[in-house]
């Protein structure tokens, strides 16, 4: 077990490197010897654990989507025990999408980098489509969850509804990359706020009082 988790360790160590390195210079910069460089280790140590370029890029893009897909789990996890309803932990969960810190700024820049790769690598596209269906998916499962609830009007077409909810999101995670000055945090959380609204307009059955 200790000889797997250094492994990770390893990796997810060489995968961190790569990701700073997308942040500051872009992905064309990045080389399996500036990565050594960066991770603080050998090009013979980070070609140990990556025989190939492509198979470290692969593994940095899937770790970021992977991390931020955790944290989204975690704030719905979270909001369960505290009683919260399902619109305001979504909108919670969806705002780990947009570059509204440093943190997820690096991850959204990290993203953006992959997606132009991704457009002519068959086997990033399959990491960046899977995890924009597991995104969709949450979010139809929330709606869904709303209409038993009460949150969410019945007839509700879940799966319709989450396709617009998560464009509308990536959309102004698009805008506060580009014109951060001109899309404000509070701005952007308002606009996300009121396109929940619009699928969650009623009240769950099972809130608590004073909820």
């Amino acid at each position: 077990m200790p000889r797997v988790a250094d492994h990770d360790a390893r990796q997810g160590q060489i995968t961190d490197a790569v990701q700073r390195l997308v942040v500051r210079h872009g992905l064309t910069a990045v080389t399996v010897a500036r990565t050594a460089a960066e991770a603080g280790m050998s090009v013979g140590l980070v070609q140990h654990y990556f025989t190939a370029k492509d198979e470290m890029l692969l593994a940095t893009f899937t770790r970021v989507n992977a991390r931020f897909t955790a944290r989204v789990d975690e704030l719905v996890n979270r909001g369960e025990g505290e009683d919260r309803t399902i619109a305001d932990m979504l909108r919670q969960a969806l705002a780990v999408l947009v570059p509204l810190d440093d943190v997820r700024r690096a991850e959204f820049l990290v993203r953006l980098a992959f997606a132009d790769q991704a457009a002519h690598n068959a086997r990033l596209a399959t990491v960046q489509r899977e995890t924009l269906v597991g995104i969709r998916s949450r979010v139809a499962q929330a709606i869904s969850n709303g209409t038993v609830c009460g949150e969410v009007a019945q007839g509700t077409d879940a799966a319709d509804q989450a396709l617009r909810v998560v464009a509308f999101t990536e959309g102004l995670a698009l805008h506060a990359h580009i014109d951060p000055d001109g899309t404000p945090k509070a701005a952007i959380l308002t606009a996300l706020d009121e396109q929940l609204g619009r699928v969650f307009t009623g009240t769950c059955r099972r809130a608590r009082p004073g909820r």
